[in-house]
C-alpha cells in the first residue's frame, strides 16, 4: 500500500512506540484512515484494508506493532482504528478513554510453534522448562502473546524460574526466528502458524482453555468516526473481512454482522419510550452513518405483528411480559429501565380523585389503556384486579372506550375530554406542557410499575451493530434521557 502521509519516524525504544510526522490527503483528496494494528495480523488486514480502498475510495494507513506498544503510542499519538492481538488491551484502551466503540472480530489460541515435523518432540505446557530446549516469547510488556504466554505460564505454575533465549518485541519476528532455526520453539497464536507453511503448531491443553478474542476499536479522538465505523463494519462483516481472516487461519466470531454500506435496522419500540431513545437514535444514526428506522406502538400490537410474521431486529418492550411473548425471536433479553404508572387528573384535580377507589365516583369520565394492545392497558387491568377495583370501576360507566397508547391519554385529558386517566409517569413528563394542564396523583403501588427489556433479534444481519445502538441507548447520555422522562434506571453492572 502506498503511503499517503509525510514520512513517519516509528522507533521501539523502552517498550514505546515513537511516532512523528503529520497526515496528508492522498491522491484522490480524501483523507486517510490511521490504523494501529497488532503485528500478528499484518497478513489480513493488509488485505482487507487494499480491498477496502478499491471498492470505496478510501485509504487506511496501517501501523503495525506489538499491542501492548501500540497502546502506549495511543497516549502521544493520533489516529482513528486500534486492533490488538487480545481484547484485554482493547478494553484497556477503553478504560482510559482512547477507544469509544469496539466490534469482536475472530478468536485465537496459543501454542508452540515448531519447524515442520516438530524435531523437538514439543507435546506439553512443561517443555518450557527443558534446559536443552531454545524457546522463545513475547515480550509480555510489548505483545499479546507475550502477555498472555506470562498469564497462562503464572497460572500453572511455571513462570517463576522460567528464563526464555529470546524475547520478541511482535509475534511475527517470534514466528520468523524459528522459521529460520535460531530457535527450537516459540509461543505463538495458531493463526500466526498458519501463514508459515515451514511452521508447525503443537496445541497445548492449558492454552486451549484460554481462547483470546480479538476486538477492533474506533479510537476516541477520531476526526472521521463515521469513516472510520464503515471500515471497521466492512474489517468484520462476515462476508467481507472475516472471509480474509479465515483463509489466514482465524476462527471468526459466529455472530458477526453482514456487509451493508449504509445498514437499516429495523425497531419495535413501545410507545412510551419514544421520548427516552428519540435523542439517541439521531446521535447514533449519525455517528455510525446508519439508519434506524423505528416502529412505535403499544406493545399487544407489537407483539401481533411479530406473531404475524414481522421480525425486527430489535424490540424495546413496554414491560416484561411483552417481550415473554415473543422470547423465542430474540438473544436474552436485558432490563434497562422502570416505570410507574400514575393518575392523571385535571390541574386542580376538580373532580377529588386521591386513590384508586375514587376512579368509581360517579359521573367521572375515565380513560385506560386497552388491555390487549398494549403493556399499560395490560398492567392497568392486572393492578385494579388484584386490588379487586377492575369490575367495580367498569360497572360505574365511567371507562370510556380504551386508546392503545398512554400519549393519547394524556391528549384526551389535557382536550377535557377525560377527567382521570391511568399512563405511565414518562407519559406525562413527555407532554410539553402538561404540567400546566394536569396534576399527577401518585399510585405507590408494587404492582404499578412496568420494567422495559431490550433484545436483538435472533436472525438480525446485524447483531453487534444492534448491540452498538443498545450501548449508546444505556450511555451516560442516554441514561440522562431516561431520567429526564421519569423512569427508574434499573440496568445492573455487569461487573458490580
Amino acid at each position: 500500500m502506498r503511503n499517503l502521509r509525510k514520512p513517519l519516524t516509528i522507533a521501539l525504544a523502552s517498550g514505546i512506540l515513537a511516532i512523528s510526522g503529520c497526515s496528508e490527503k492522498g491522491d484522490s483528496g480524501v483523507e486517510p484512515l490511521v490504523m494501529y494494528c497488532a503485528a500478528g495480523m499484518k497478513k489480513p488486514v493488509t488485505a482487507i484494508a487494499e480491498q477496502y480502498e478499491e471498492e470505496y475510495g478510501v485509504p487506511v494507513e496501517l501501523h503495525f506493532g506489538g499491542s501492548g506498544t501500540l497502546l502506549a503510542s495511543l497516549d502521544i499519538g493520533k489516529g482513528d482504528i486500534y486492533l490488538a492481538a487480545d481484547s484485554s488491551y482493547t478494553n484497556l484502551a477503553k478504560e482510559k478513554g482512547h477507544v469509544k466503540e469496539t466490534i469482536p472480530v475472530a478468536l485465537m489460541r496459543a501454542g508452540f510453534g515448531v519447524p515442520k515435523g516438530n524435531p523437538k518432540g514439543f507435546s506439553k505446557l512443561a517443555d518450557v522448562k527443558n534446559p536443552d530446549l531454545k524457546i522463545g516469547i513475547g515480550n509480555p510488556d510489548a505483545a499479546s502473546i507475550g502477555k498472555f504466554t506470562k498469564k497462562v505460564l503464572s497460572k500453572h505454575g511455571i513462570w517463576d524460574g522460567f528464563e526464555p533465549a529470546v524475547l520478541f518485541p511482535t509475534v511475527n519476528e517470534l514466528a520468523n526466528s524459528v522459521k529460520l532455526g535460531t530457535i527450537d520453539a516459540g509461543i505463538i497464536w495458531d493463526a500466526m502458524a498458519a501463514q508459515y507453511p515451514d511452521l508447525d503448531f503443537v496445541n497445548v491443553p492449558e492454552f486451549d482453555a484460554e481462547k483470546k478474542d480479538i476486538t477492533v476499536g474506533v479510537l476516541t479522538d477520531s476526526e472521521q468516526p463515521t469513516e472510520a465505523l464503515k471500515f471497521c463494519r466492512y474489517l468484520t462483516a462476515k462476508d467481507k473481512g472475516l472471509k480474509i481472516f479465515g483463509a489466514d487461519g482465524y476462527e471468526p466470531v459466529e455472530n458477526a454482522d453482514e456487509w451493508a454500506e449504509t445498514p437499516e435496522i429495523a425497531l419495535f419500540s413501545g410507545a412510551m419510550l419514544r421520548p427516552a431513545i428519540e435523542k439517541t437514535i439521531t446521535k447514533f444514526e449519525e455517528r455510525e452513518g446508519v439508519k434506524i428506522n423505528p416502529t412505535y406502538n403499544g406493545c399487544g400490537i407489537l407483539v401481533a405483528q411479530m406473531k404475524a410474521g414481522q421480525n425486527p431486529d430489535a424490540y424495546f418492550s413496554c414491560d416484561v411480559t411483552f417481550m415473554t411473548m415473543v422470547q423465542e425471536r430474540f438473544s436474552k433479553p436485558i432490563t434497562v429501565s422502570a416505570n410507574e404508572m400514575v393518575i392523571l387528573v385535571r390541574k386542580g384535580n376538580p373532580h377529588k380523585v386521591f386513590k384508586l377507589e375514587d376512579l368509581k365516583n360517579e359521573g367521572l369520565k375515565v380513560g385506560f389503556s386497552h388491555p390487549e394492545k398494549s403493556a399499560l392497558g395490560a398492567l392497568t387491568k392486572r393492578m385494579l384486579e388484584d386490588e379487586g377495583l377492575y369490575e367495580e370501576i367498569l360497572a360505574t360507566g365511567n371507562v370510556i372506550p380504551a386508546s392503545a397508547t398512554g400519549d393519547f391519554l394524556v391528549n384526551q385529558i389535557r382536550s377535557n375530554s377525560l377527567d382521570a386517566v391511568i399512563v405511565y409517569k414518562s407519559n406525562a413528563m413527555a407532554n410539553p406542557g402538561s404540567d400546566v394542564d394536569v396534576d399527577i396523583i401518585q399510585i405507590n403501588r408494587p404492582n404499578a410499575v412496568a420494567e422495559q427489556p431490550f433484545a436483538v433479534g435472533q436472525g438480525s444481519p446485524y447483531p453487534n451493530l444492534v448491540s452498538r445502538f443498545f450501548e449508546a441507548c444505556v450511555s451516560e447520555a442516554g441514561k440522562e434521557d431516561f431520567l429526564k422522562y421519569g423512569f427508574r434506571w434499573e440496568l445492573v453492572d455487569e461487573e458490580s
